[in-house]
């Protein structure tokens, strides 16, 4: 017996089922044979077997009963019908369960592909913002450590891709063992986008101080550029103002174009400069434009202060020319009245004094005419240069005057320079024993040489034409030195305290 003449009792009992019910259904139609079927009732299949398999099986004389009946009965009846017959198995199984299982890992596989691609890219942008900023060891370790997962994420993708296009789950005819095959390859490859996944989550959170700094420099790289860009604007506009009211500033014009090239690069961006370097630049020329700005601002009342130095000047250099011409009688007097100790120093003082003031004023000639040529810096500097002159003449001139009066108090009176200069010792001879038995001898040395130093000034006073300037030199240097004792000791007694 065949397998196709394998099941009549079920095709017949199938067969009976129906057709009772068809019975019931038709009345007085009877036993009659309906065109197209068998004596039997089954429908002729043209040229070939039945539903199960059989010429003119019962699964066919079902089908065809099935249609005749009403809906009700067509529903209830289905399951008979399609059981009987056949080998094939058209839902369920352990097939489709394997099939349904390499589908679930095919789509955890390709969500994990996804996940891993999108933290690639986001960390791109991270790794490209670091190595536009960070030129250190850092960041250069940052960009190959990298590339080295890149290398990585592109075996397993490719590992991932090979599995996906060697299995078609959706194949009529696939095979249990072809689906159990699909599941394990894409489950593999799954768990190798997961673990890398995880490699590249945890290099993103190691690089958190680099892009934070990395970060702060492109925050502040925007600000920087405008605000330098701004500064040159506002330099030009300044110089333009400058101009307008009758001054050339050439310097100043010469100083701005040169700034030109830097904005160009500012213009250029970070792009092809980088950032470190941008900043670096916006910094430079905001701070030159800046200083151009203040300069150009404060040129019109920088001219008026030049012009009004030079009327001064002038005026000063003449009062000193008049000023020179009474040295020679002081001189005269300090000759003839005091030793040659007393004035031999200022001989040279109306010479050196007519020198300077002829210099002064052939500076101040040419310090007129940079001032008309509007070269201010060259201006001020031979103002700066006259007004040395002056008053080196004028501390010259004022000695001979100061020399002659002081000589004249000490000749007439010395008890006074005396008293003076004993009581700037005794005040620091007490200070120094204030608190002690017996003084330091760091201050008691300089004060008992100064007490000596002084009696011999006095003694020195003897005599019929005694060195009064070298007297008063003495008591000069003698004070200077109590008084540098009294600082000593309130510097020490403060630190203590």
């Amino acid at each position: 017996m065949t397998a196709t003449h394998a099941r009549p009792e079920a095709g017949a009992g199938g067969s009976s089922a129906v057709q009772s019910g068809h019975q019931r259904g038709q009345g007085s139609r009877g036993g009659r044979v309906l065109p197209g079927q068998h004596a039997s009732g089954g429908p002729r299949i043209p040229g070939g077997r039945g539903v199960a398999g059989g010429r003119g099986g019962s699964g066919g004389r079902d089908l065809l009963a099935l249609m005749l009946l009403p809906v009700p009965l067509v529903l209830a009846a289905l399951p008979a019908a399609f059981a009987g017959g056949g080998t094939r198995r058209w839902f369920g199984g352990r097939g489709e369960n394997q099939r349904a299982e390499a589908q679930a890992a095919k789509d955890a596989a390709a969500e994990a592909f996804y996940d891993l691609d999108s933290a690639q890219r986001d960390l791109r942008i991270s790794i490209e913002t670091i190595s536009a900023v960070d030129s250190s060891s850092r960041g250069r370790k940052a960009v190959e450590d990298f590339a080295a997962l890149g290398r990585r994420i592109d075996e397993v993708s490719h590992a991932y891709i090979t599995a996906v296009d060697s299995h078609d789950l959706d194949r009529d005819d696939l095979e249990p063992a072809a689906a159990s095959r699909a599941r394990t390859e894409l489950t593999r490859a799954k768990d190798d986008l997961v673990r890398v996944k995880g490699e590249l989550d945890r290099f993103a959170q190691g690089l958190g101080p680099l892009l934070g700094s990395a970060e702060t420099q492109l925050a502040r790289l925007a600000p920087a550029v405008e605000r330098a860009r701004q500064a040159l604007l506002g330099a030009s506009n300044a110089l333009d103002a400058v101009r307008a009211a009758g001054l050339r500033a050439d310097e100043l014009a010469a100083r701005l174009a040169a700034l030109a090239p830097e904005l160009t690069k500012l213009n250029q961006g970070a792009g092809k400069h980088g950032v470190a370097e941008t900043l670096q630049r916006a910094d430079v020329v905001l701070r030159d434009a800046e200083a151009l700005r203040t300069e150009a601002e404060r040129l019109p009342e920088r001219a008026a202060e030049i012009d009004r130095r030079l009327v001064s000047l002038r005026t000063r250099a003449q009062a000193l020319t008049t000023r020179t011409g009474s040295v020679e009688p002081v001189l005269s007097e300090l000759r003839r009245r005091f030793s040659a100790a007393c004035w031999q120093d200022l001989q040279p003082v109306p010479e050196q004094a007519a020198v300077n003031v002829r210099q002064a004023e052939e500076k101040l000639a040419e310090a007129a005419k940079a001032r008309d040529e509007q070269r201010w810096a060259d201006a001020t500097s031979r103002l700066s240069t006259v007004r040395a002159l002056l008053n080196a003449t004028d501390e010259a001139v004022s000695a001979a005057g100061d020399r002659l009066q002081q000589l004249n108090a000490v000749a007439k009176d010395p008890q006074q320079e005396i008293e003076r200069t004993r009581f700037a010792v005794r005040d620091a001879q007490r200070l120094a024993m204030s608190g002690r038995y017996t003084p330091d001898p760091r201050h008691a040395r300089p004060l008992d040489d100064s007490v000596a130093r002084l009696e011999r000034a006095i003694a020195g006073l003897e005599g019929r034409h005694p060195d009064y300037w070298h007297f008063l030199t003495e008591t000069e240097a003698v004070r200077q030195t109590a008084a540098r004792v009294v600082s000593d000791i309130r510097e020490e007694r403060g630190a203590g305290a």
